[in-house]
């Protein structure tokens, strides 16, 4: 089998026959939810095995092949284990009563005006730490939920918050596999990509405070904060101080979910097997994102072997003309590969050589390039109902992923002060520093 199959448009047609598959019904019926996402990517997966190549065609048993290494990808199993220690995660924190007493807590003792802006200050404070919007998210879900209903403002709001801030993490953070990604497929250093990157994402990051700010509380909810029990707050303490210490986010996870467990059999809210089968029960919520999970690395495998990917890299390359473009032709490149693949990582490290020749074409800062990649690689993958960022977020809050894009205000405004970035050139940079 060819590595370098010829470039062909219809390779990408199995994630516009989801999208469609989605928002068509959705449009029909009025309602997102009448197509569940796992039957759209079964039904998209069945069409990508009906199509082929033209030249050097694919065998039925080559493309299983092809199929299951996708799906086999290390960014995709590790997305699948962090989907089920998440989903355990949530479920023992709930049972044990976690949420319920970090959230009286915050009623308690943080003012009114700054509940959700706090909440997205620090989703923003772990991700940054962690390296990881989806640790984040899987940790912080909880109390934006619990911080939702007793505020009296929609659950998707919160949840969007949340998102929100872990993706401003993982775009800065210095151990996040993006910035990882970005920096090196740019040949800069990660604390020049940072300062680079900090300039054109934080305006993003103080208008969306001052917007949550502005949002109505429903002060009745606040008056009726309840007593709470101090050592039930401490598996998200314990969450926080592992994320500051650099550890993985599968070992967060876990020293989370262990934690929780300690707590609920020493105040007696556990039994043995009754912990168990909060564990179990967890893990079964999450089920489906992990089958999600499978089938879009399938599905962007089929779209690679069949010339998909290539095809769309050689559209942008043949727009650009002038620096303005050689940027703007990075950030369309990064962008739709993030929409087609709801991978931001994967994203930035198949456009990132393209991206380079086009900054040393037309002599870009390659510290804008980095930052650019990043920035709107990160600025899609919040917002894509079908990522993983979303996905996980919508199970653990029992919402449908589409309710979630209209309230990620972070993703879309740096998306926005991105574009700006672009347009106006700023900010500017003496020299380059490489690595």
């Amino acid at each position: 089998m060819s590595n370098f199959p010829e470039k062909n448009a219809l390779g990408l047609s199995p994630i516009i026959m989801f999208v469609l598959l989605v928002v068509g019904s959705g449009a029909i019926t009025q309602d997102f939810s009448t197509m569940p996402i796992l039957v759209a990517f079964m039904l998209s997966s069945a069409y990508a095995f009906i199509l082929n190549r033209k030249s050097k065609p694919l065998s039925f048993v080559e493309k299983v092949e092809v199929f299951c290494k996708g799906g086999g990808d290390s960014t995709i199993i590790l997305l699948a284990m962090i989907f089920l220690l998440a989903g355990a995660f949530y479920a023992v924190t709930i049972d044990i009563g976690a949420r319920d007493a970090t959230v009286n807590w915050a009623l308690n003792y943080v003012p009114t005006n700054w509940l959700l802006p706090g909440l997205f200050i620090i989703s923003c404070f772990i991700a940054f730490a962690m390296g990881t919007s989806m640790g984040t998210i899987s940790a912080i879900t909880p109390v934006g939920v619990g911080l939702a209903n007793s505020l009296g403002v929609p659950v998707p709001l919160a949840v969007g918050i949340v998102i929100g801030g872990a993706m401003f993490g993982d775009n800065l953070s210095f151990v996040s596999d993006t910035t990882i990604a970005a920096t090196q497929t740019q040949g800069v250093k990660l604390r020049d990509k940072f300062k680079a990157n900090l300039l054109i994402v934080l305006p993003a990051a103080l208008v969306t405070i001052v917007l949550l700010m502005l949002v109505d509380i429903n002060g009745a909810g606040v008056v009726t904060a309840k007593d709470y029990d101090f050592w039930l707050i401490t598996p998200y303490l314990i969450i926080i101080v592992c994320a500051l210490v650099g550890l993985n986010v599968i070992t967060v996870l876990a020293v989370g979910i262990s934690s929780a467990c300690v707590v609920g059999i020493a105040k007696g809210i556990f039994t043995y097997t009754s912990m168990l089968h909060s564990v179990q029960k967890g893990m079964g919520w999450m089920q489906d994102m992990v089958a999600i999970a499978l089938m879009i690395g399938g599905i962007v495998a089929l779209m690679h072997a069949y010339g998909g990917l290539q095809w769309l890299v050689s559209v942008i390359k043949k727009r650009v003309k002038s620096r303005k473009g050689a940027e703007v032709g990075s950030a369309a490149l990064v962008s739709f590969l993030d929409v087609t693949t709801a991978n931001n990582t994967i994203a930035i490290v198949t456009s990132g050589p393209i991206a380079k020749d086009f900054s040393q074409q037309f002599n870009v800062d390659p510290r804008r390039t980095a930052s650019i990649l990043d920035i709107f690689s990160c600025g899609f993958q919040g917002l894509v109902p079908y990522g993983g960022q979303l996905l996980a977020a919508a199970s653990l809050a029992g919402v449908s992923p589409f309710s979630l894009t209209p309230y990620c205000w972070y993703p879309m405004l740096i998306l926005i002060f991105g574009s700006l970035a672009i347009a106006t050139g700023l900010p500017k940079f003496k020299s380059s520093t490489s690595t």
